[in-house]
């Protein structure tokens, strides 16, 4: 009996420091969120600006980049990035994913060395879904189980919504072939019926 595989949870995470960014990489996949049945797959950037273009952002834009479309197939569920990196920070990142009608439903959790009230509030206000203070231990790996199960269920419901807008569909062009079929159906009983009733009339008896 074939069983049903879930799509790999596609996880991106943004820091500037490559340790970092392996550690988020290896306890991602070492906690491979315990009770939940699929894959993660991480992919690692090392700023906000080249988070957006994997996104399919420019800076100023609101909507994916056409060029891009190849890299828009690959769903992106989770964005775990760094609160400060040279240029744009976490929180300019967060902002930018907010502000974007194609984005802003993807839960977003920004990590910190610096334990900032102000700060860390001023994060969850923008939306941000978590705050991690650094260094991320695999504790922190079971924080994500909430957003993810939001964010798989979310999924699931698209795809029944997709489908069923298939069905729906193709359905509603059925009745016309259908009626087509029926129309032509009883257009030949029609005309049988009519040869029936003039062959006996037009055919006669000959006489030896």
């Amino acid at each position: 009996m074939a069983v049903a595989i879930e799509a790999p949870f596609h996880v991106l995470a943004v820091d500037d420091s490559l340790p970092d960014r392996k550690l988020i990489e290896r306890l991602l996949k070492t906690s491979s969120f315990q009770g939940l049945a699929f894959v993660c797959v991480v992919t690692t950037v090392d700023s906000g600006s080249k988070a957006l273009e994997f996104l399919g952002l420019h800076d100023h834009e609101d909507s994916p980049i056409s060029t891009q479309s190849d890299q828009q197939e690959v769903a992106v569920n989770l964005i775990i990035t760094d609160y400060c990196m040279p240029g744009m920070t976490g929180y300019d990142l967060l902002k930018k994913i907010k502000e974007s009608s194609y984005l802003r439903d993807i839960p977003v959790v920004i990590m910190s060395s610096d334990n900032i009230p102000s700060r860390i509030n001023r994060c969850l206000e923008e939306g941000a879904d978590e705050f991690f203070l650094k260094p991320v231990r695999l504790s922190d790996m079971s924080k994500l189980k909430p957003h993810i199960l939001k964010s798989r269920c979310k999924e699931h419901y698209q795809q029944e919504q997709h489908l069923q807008s298939n069905s729906e569909s193709n359905n509603s062009s059925n009745p016309t072939s259908e009626n087509s079929s029926s129309s032509t159906s009883s257009n030949s009983h029609k005309r049988k019926a009519v040869d029936e009733e003039i062959l006996p009339h037009t055919i006669r008896p000959r006489h030896s």
